[in-house]
């Protein structure tokens, strides 16, 4: 039998304009400048230059001629279509010279083109006079690397995956013999199967193969389960060395690569190319100052031609296009405005809670900071304070800093008063940085001089923080 009920619902939708804003939060100031050209791009509307006195109902002119205006307000997806605006159809004026803004003019850091170490070592292969069998197997062992540099598959197994892919016979001597050529490549150590052969080979390449290289090559060879747990005693016994022979063998394994595609990998470029989402500077009267950094993002405005194009015709096609796409260049604009006025505000109450902080660059200084304290601010959810933080980046007088690593845990001290735990990671490393190589800390002795500090933390506390400062246990960074 059929019923007819009403029930009654609370649900949640965003106008475009939020949509807008919403997806552009996230974005960093590079990736927001591509999003503004690919909407340059799209929306013929929409061109650079600042507004001038534009009216905020401009869009309400282009009404159809149609359109008996019923009040009901039309969402973006009821006359928005892109495929309606096609390459063919952008207007001469978008090729002219003089159509460049002024920001195009300003520096910007060239690309960089970067290759992976797989590539370099495969334009190393190349000036070997192999055959094409020969060169299938290497460039198959080559893309079979870490991130590392190390082989870590058996040989017959590379063989069998090599004939099966290429439906062909591969023999693993065949592979082996590759796999010895491209071990003589550069850096040494690449391809080795594991750390002490990586250790083996690069230490067979030293030229100066001395009394202290014999030494160095027994350690690696036969104790090199005690070189990784650092038990020296244990290495004098089976080696024989003394004390003073130790050490200088020590030192040279000490200079070898134990990660051999490191050397391949320009991290540096990766680094430099982070840009600031904002900037921080002193005022004259040592206030904080914060703005946002454009870079070459253009100011936005709508295109008068297209105003004096619609006025001109009287063809609802036409005008229901214009519409749609000066609906949308508002929008975009909008959203644009809104998210500067987001950010601006998050930094503002982010650099209100660090005040201290922000003011000497010390770390110490930080206070404990929860996305929940900036929500709270400027009065808005913890999501948007979130995705305003995320992979954002300031630029301050004492260096560029992640906005999410202002965000720390509050730790109760012993006065009462809470410290961030981003000043008791400080601590512990300038206790591990002052303590005797001989004879380091462990975490409980570091955790009883926190103590006596005015840091009351647990020993599994310690632990933790000396994990994420990458600190190895006490055990392991014994020296001698």
């Amino acid at each position: 039998m059929q019923r007819q009920t009403q029930t009654q619902r609370q649900t949640l939708k965003y106008s475009p304009l939020q949509i807008q804003m919403l997806n552009l939060l996230h974005l960093t100031t590079m990736e927001l400048e591509q999003r503004i050209k690919e909407e340059l791009e799209e929306n013929p509307i929409l061109e650079e230059g600042k507004e001038e006195n534009a009216s905020e109902d401009t869009a309400d002119e282009f009404q159809d001629p149609a359109d008996t205006g019923t009040g009901e307000d039309n969402t973006m997806q009821d006359y928005y279509d892109w495929d309606e605006f096609r390459d063919d159809d952008i207007p001469d004026y978008k090729t002219y010279a003089n159509n460049q803004s002024p920001d195009n003019e300003l520096y910007t850091r060239p690309m960089v083109e970067t290759m992976s170490f797989r590539d370099d070592l495969k334009q190393q292969v190349h000036f070997l006079k192999l055959d094409e069998r020969q060169q299938l197997i290497a460039d198959f062992i080559l893309d079979s690397l870490d991130e590392d540099g190390f082989l870590r598959r058996e040989s017959d197994v590379i063989a069998d995956d090599i004939s099966f892919a290429n439906s062909m016979f591969i023999d693993t001597d065949e592979v082996n013999l590759m796999l010895k050529m491209i071990q003589q490549l550069d850096p040494a150590g690449i391809a080795a199967s594991d750390l002490r052969e990586c250790l083996q080979i690069q230490l067979s390449r030293i030229e100066n193969q001395d009394e202290t290289w014999k030494w160095a090559s027994k350690i690696v060879s036969d104790a090199f389960d005690e070189l990784g747990a650092r038990n020296y005693d244990k290495i004098m016994r089976i080696t024989g060395l003394d004390e003073e022979s130790l050490k200088k063998a020590i030192a040279l394994i000490t200079t070898l690569n134990p990660k051999p595609a490191s050397g391949l990998r320009n991290d540096s470029i990766v680094n430099e190319s982070i840009k600031p989402d904002f900037s921080l500077r002193y005022t004259e009267d040592g206030e904080i100052e914060v703005q946002l950094t454009w870079g070459n993002s253009p100011a936005l405005r709508l295109n008068k031609l297209f105003t004096q194009m619609a006025e001109q015709k009287n063809d609802k096609a036409t005008n229901q296009f214009l519409k749609n796409k000066m609906n949308s260049a508002k929008w975009f604009i909008d959203a644009i405005k809104q998210r500067e006025n987001t950010m601006l505000s998050t930094l503002r109450a982010i650099v209100k809670l660090q005040y201290d902080y922000f003011q000497t660059g010390d770390i110490k200084k930080l206070r404990p900071m929860i996305l929940k304290d900036v929500a709270e601010i400027i009065n808005m959810d913890i999501s948007t304070v979130s995705r305003v933080t995320t992979n954002k980046y300031v630029q301050t007088p004492f260096g560029i800093v992640l906005l999410k690593d202002l965000f720390t845990e509050g730790v109760t001290n012993e006065d009462g008063t809470e410290v961030s735990n981003r000043e008791i990671q400080e601590a512990i490393r300038e206790i591990v940085s002052d303590e005797d190589k001989r004879h380091p800390y462990n975490d409980q002795q570091i955790t009883d001089m926190l103590s006596e500090k005015g840091y009351s933390v647990a020993r599994r506390t310690v632990a933790k923080y000396r994990e994420q400062l990458n600190i190895p246990t006490a055990r392991l960074r014994v020296t001698i």
